[in-house]
């Protein structure tokens, strides 16, 4: 029997609309579904929104609403969205159903059975004010690690420490300002620390977790694996605890549980499965892929694998992490209007360029991908309209008008079939690409056989032939269209309705990588006609590409996407002024980055002495009495093992986000001592420094690459 596929995207918090970062990830598992079932695997493709706890129940009340109706709107909305963003679930469905609420109480049951629930009491902080105990998001203070003020009562956005809400300096309820005072209440605790070897074992599972998040995660081992709190007490928006009293399950107990729920109301509408068990049994045999986050990696890699353990269900085989987006280059922020809700964008732009952009910018790594409006207009007009819809136009158009719609028959040998078998040849570094979910290689790939048949067409020159030799026209444009076609198939998961037309174009039936094993030349049906062409995508404008960021009233408005200088201010040379520096690529080390050289040219030859090599941090630490260095352990390809390098960037850094990511080293740098640590090799930064630097990274490359 072949095998079946589980493969689920994080639940949606419905508690607001989705916005263009939530959209890297249900894109990025989109595309990995669409290949496989392209592929012909069985899978099916699970989500649902993250439904309880606190914040829904307060803002639901504050606009007077039920907080069933208050979710049912957000749920409705999200379908829209995830629909006109072609992203396509087999069922989407809600944490708050009775599947839910069935499973969560199995899971529950079992979980005490095994005797790995324990009671403890818990000091938290209440509001006098509300007649509340306030959860992790409900008291802001200032943080017990860095002193960074109006934090979160569980993590510091600042460091990223993660503490007890009891932690924070100076706590006051984010609902009314008024500090809480102290009070106990008995909690209900699943005992994770008794897990500790059964977790190891997992992490160390080659292909369950990226390996630097795997290392990563050693942090929660060193210090003591805790124990996990999975009740809260009312009031609160969830499902009550059997046998308690106003006791209810934290929503972080029931929400990674929908992926059940969810199958198991697909199983039962479409009975194509019994029930959720036909993939969650612990025998089922299935193979289920989970893509979430980077800042949810604990509850996925380390709670939930352990509760389903306990339980006797199937634990995740795979867990895909993405990084977070940025928006020219900075934190997406509502005040700056780059936290870019889906429907604005979509009221704009057609989701087939943001599905590109954002498919020639994923790797497997957890690295952050950035959304540069520049960027993206220049890449998605030169690559996807330029290049791919160039060639299907100028192809398709000749072959539709002058020479009536018909191809040639496939010739036995010539520059068009050599074209054709060449890049036939190039299928399986695509499919190997979107297998291993570096789908930047596959669109890298998938450009050059889209340039090479551009290249083909224009030495033929077809148009300067129809009139002197309408056959040759037609053989040469026949072949074009071969690679069109192709260029359907390999780009269909990534923009199904932009292959759709093509296909419809072509007048030929979808593509797909299962019919694309073993093919041969010629791949289109020659004695089929071909269909109406027309220009597949308009060209990005820059107007329209920056209508997506809407600043509220009020704030300061983000600065656009740098662009290039037009020839302004030429009347104006009387007034020149001193340029100020542009942020410069540094090579930080020690307690700061070097400075940019302010005079002097250098030959190549001094450049080259400079020795660039791609890295990978395996583990990174604070150094003990200097505020601005970290001391890294770096991958660099060598025998002798990772090297050490101190360097300069605690200030924009916290230890725990470095771990995983790629960068660029300066390897033949001296050695030198930095508080009594050896240092052997710089990091390359680029920004003003201090708070403000950025990584270089050299791309999801293998440690020890030269970098050119």
């Amino acid at each position: 029997m072949a095998e079946r596929i589980l493969v689920t995207s994080a639940l949606p918090y419905a508690n607001g609309p989705l916005h263009i970062g939530h959209a890297v990830e249900y894109i990025q598992t989109d595309i990995y579904v669409r290949f496989l079932r392209s592929s012909g695997k069985d899978v099916v493709y699970f989500c649902a929104d993250d439904t309880h706890g606190t914040p829904i129940e307060l803002n639901a009340a504050k606009q007077g609403l039920k907080p069933e109706d208050f979710i049912a709107r957000f749920q409705d909305e999200h379908q829209k969205d995830f629909q006109d963003l072609d992203v396509r679930f087999d069922y989407f469905h809600s944490t708050n159903s009775p599947e839910n609420r069935q499973y969560a109480e199995l899971i529950y049951g079992r979980l005490k059975e095994k005797g790995d629930i324990e009671r403890k009491d818990v000091e938290q902080a209440y509001c006098e004010t509300d007649r509340r105990f306030l959860p992790d998001r409900f008291i802001k203070g200032t943080c017990p690690n860095c002193k960074s003020v109006d934090q979160y009562g569980d993590v510091c956005e600042k460091c990223g420490k993660a503490y007890s809400p009891t932690d924070l300096i100076d706590p006051r309820c984010s609902l009314c300002s008024t500090p809480p005072v102290r009070k106990s209440s008995e909690h209900l605790f699943f005992k994770l620390s008794r897990h500790a070897d059964f977790l190891q074992a997992l992490l160390r599972k080659p292909g369950f977790i990226h390996p630097g998040l795997a290392t990563q995660l050693q942090g929660f081992f060193e210090k003591g694996l805790a124990d996990w709190d999975i009740s809260r007490d009312g009031p609160y928006f969830g499902f009550a605890i059997p046998g308690e009293t106003d006791k209810y399950f934290y929503v972080w107990l029931d929400a990674p549980i929908g992926y059940i729920a969810t199958t198991e109301k697909w199983a039962k509408e479409t009975g194509k499965a019994k029930s959720a068990l036909d993939y969650w049994a612990k025998d089922s045999g299935a193979r289920i892929v989970h893509f979430i986050g980077k800042d949810i990696v604990y509850f996925h890699a380390l709670f939930w694998p352990a509760v389903l353990e306990v339980a006797g269900l199937h634990i995740p085989s795979e867990i895909k992490v993405h990084g977070h987006l940025t928006v020219n280059g900075e934190k997406m922020s509502k005040t700056r209007g780059t936290m870019v809700p889906v429907r604005d964008y979509l009221n704009q732009l057609d989701p087939s360029y943001l599905r590109y952009f954002y498919a020639a910018n994923l790797g497997a790594g957890v690295e952050d991908l950035d959304l540069n409006l520049k960027d993206f207009r220049l890449r998605v007009n030169g690559e996807l309209v330029n290049n791919v819809g160039n060639l299907a136009n100028r192809a398709l158009s000749l072959l539709a008008g002058p020479l009536g719609g018909k191809l040639a028959p496939g010739r036995s040998e010539g520059p068009g079939r050599a074209l054709v078998e060449s890049v036939l040849a190039r299928i399986p570094e695509v499919r190997e690409a979107f297998e291993k979910l570096e789908y930047r290689n596959a669109i890298r790939v998938i450009t050059d056989i889209a340039s090479a048949a551009n290249a083909f067409v224009q030495t033929a020159a077809p148009w300067a032939l129809v009139k002197k030799d309408a056959e040759a026209a037609r053989a040469d444009l026949s072949d074009a269209a071969d690679v069109v076609y192709l260029l359907g198939a390999l780009l269909a998961p990534v923009t199904p309705r932009l292959s759709e037309k093509l296909f419809a174009q072509l007048g030929a039936e979808p593509l797909t990588f299962q019919a694309l094993e073993g093919a041969k030349y010629p791949l289109l049906d020659r004695s089929r006609p071909i269909g109406t062409p027309e220009p597949l995508l308009p060209r990005l404008e820059e107007d329209r590409v920056n209508a997506i960021i809407v600043t509220p009233e009020g704030t300061v408005a983000a600065a656009p996407a740098p662009e290039a200088k037009k020839a302004e201010g030429k009347e104006k040379k009387a007034e020149k002024k001193p340029a100020e520096p542009a942020p410069v690529t540094q090579a930080s080390s020690g307690a700061g980055a070097t400075e940019a050289a302010g005079s002097g040219e250098i030959e190549y030859a001094d450049f080259a002495k400079v020795v660039l090599k791609s890295g990978r941090v395996l583990a990174a630490e604070k150094v003990a009495k200097a505020d601005k260095l970290l001391k890294l352990t770096v991958d660099v390809g060598e025998a002798s093992g990772p090297r050490t390098i101190v360097s300069g960037i605690a200030e924009a850094f916290a230890p725990e986000s470095l771990v995983g990511r790629n960068v660029v080293v300066v390897a033949n740098l001296k050695p030198r001592s930095l508080k009594g640590i050896e240092s052997k090799g710089m990091l390359l930064t680029a920004g003003p420094g201090g708070k403000d630097l950025s990584l270089l990274d050299p791309g999801n490359v293998p440690p020890g690459s030269d970098v050119k």
